[in-house]
């Protein structure tokens, strides 16, 4: 049987550890959310993200490693976020799996952090087949990605400006909403109400794969009165992730006609936005296309991903680095099959 690998995530604001076995599946994952630490700065503050990090990896490596019964001797390697994120929390992950990896003398393996996103589905039953579309919305990236295999991804759209993660949060700081203002103002928009107001859908009336959400925070901040009471902003809540929703089904459904594609995997924390749940879902079934997403607690940062991602680049034969590599950017279509690197 095959050793289990280790995953760490330390790419944010999220610190955790898991550990991943393919006969047997996800052995174990715990994380500690930094929400509260940044909250009162309306942001992530990179600098006590990555003290923090510090602080709590090691405790989240030993709870994970218990509730797994894993000796840590009994590992086959360290899987570990090598990037993008912030390169000072990413340090600290790297740097303690790095140290693990050296003193168990086992493989040290960099994870990309949105290749980890987009096979987080893959922990659920069952998991999607290739070949697939994936449609990537976390906090910093917005993607469209045709996925033939494991490192086989084509790029066939992104944002050009602000993620819809970002457009999120910005916007729900328009509202003064608390952080972490995406959440948030989903929530609000629950209680606004349809066509009050109305906003864009950005470029959806040309064609190609692009996004853009910056001008919806502006067209947001227009219509916001300046003695707005809680139900216009709600209702300007509601229109406003209509616009996003509605932009991304319409840009999926064109990306899946043009690849040809059947399948449709979402990750990412915006994800986990019921709206474009249930849009997705209705126009998925309407097209005949399979739908996966992964569960809510592994729409966000996690290091079930990152261990999930370790494991397939190291038993598909990718050859572990011995150095230590972390990258704030990294392009997902420069990786390359794990056998490649063999």
């Amino acid at each position: 049987m095959a050793a289990p690998i280790l995953g760490i995530e330390t790419s944010c604001d999220e610190t955790a550890a898991a550990i991943y076995c393919g006969e047997r599946g996800l052995l174990a994952h715990v994380l500690h959310s930094q929400v509260r630490l940044h909250a009162e700065y309306g942001g992530v503050v990179p600098e006590l993200a990555s003290r923090d990090h510090v602080s709590r990896i090691n405790g989240l490596i030993r709870a994970a490693l218990g509730e797994a019964g894993v000796n840590p001797a009994h590992l086959g390697g360290v899987a570990y976020t090598a990037g993008p994120g912030l390169i000072g929390a990413l340090m600290v992950g790297a740097s303690v799996a790095a140290g693990l990896a050296s003193a168990l003398g086992v493989p040290l393996i960099p994870v990309h952090h949105m290749e980890a996103h987009l096979l987080a589905p893959m922990l659920e039953d069952p998991p999607p087949r290739f070949p697939f579309l994936a449609l990537l919305v976390s906090g910093g990236h917005t993607m469209l990605v045709d996925v033939r295999g494991y490192g086989v991804y084509a790029l066939l759209g992104e944002s050009l400006d602000d993620a819809v993660g970002e457009a999120f949060d910005k916007t729900a700081k328009l509202l003064g909403l608390p952080y972490p203002g995406g959440p948030e103002l989903a929530k609000l928009a629950e209680s606004g109400r349809d066509g009050v107001f109305r906003f864009p859908r950005p470029m959806t009336d040309r064609p190609g794969l692009e996004f853009s959400f910056s001008g919806l925070k502006t067209a947001v901040l227009t219509a916001l009165p300046p003695d707005a009471d809680a139900q216009t902003r709600a209702d300007l809540a509601r229109a406003f992730e209509e616009a996003v929703t509605d932009t991304l089904v319409i840009k999926v459904e064109r990306a899946l006609q043009a690849a040809k594609l059947d399948r449709l995997v979402v990750a990412g924390g915006v994800g986990a936005n019921r709206r474009l749940r249930a849009k997705l879902a209705e126009r998925a079934r309407h097209l005949g296309v399979a739908l996966h997403f992964p569960r809510q607690a592994f729409c966000t940062d996690n290091a079930a991903m990152v261990a999930y991602a370790g494991w397939v680049r190291r038993h598909g034969g990718q050859a572990a680095g011995g150095a230590l590599f972390t990258t704030p950017r990294w392009p997902l279509d420069t990786l390359t099959p794990p056998r490649a690197a063999a």
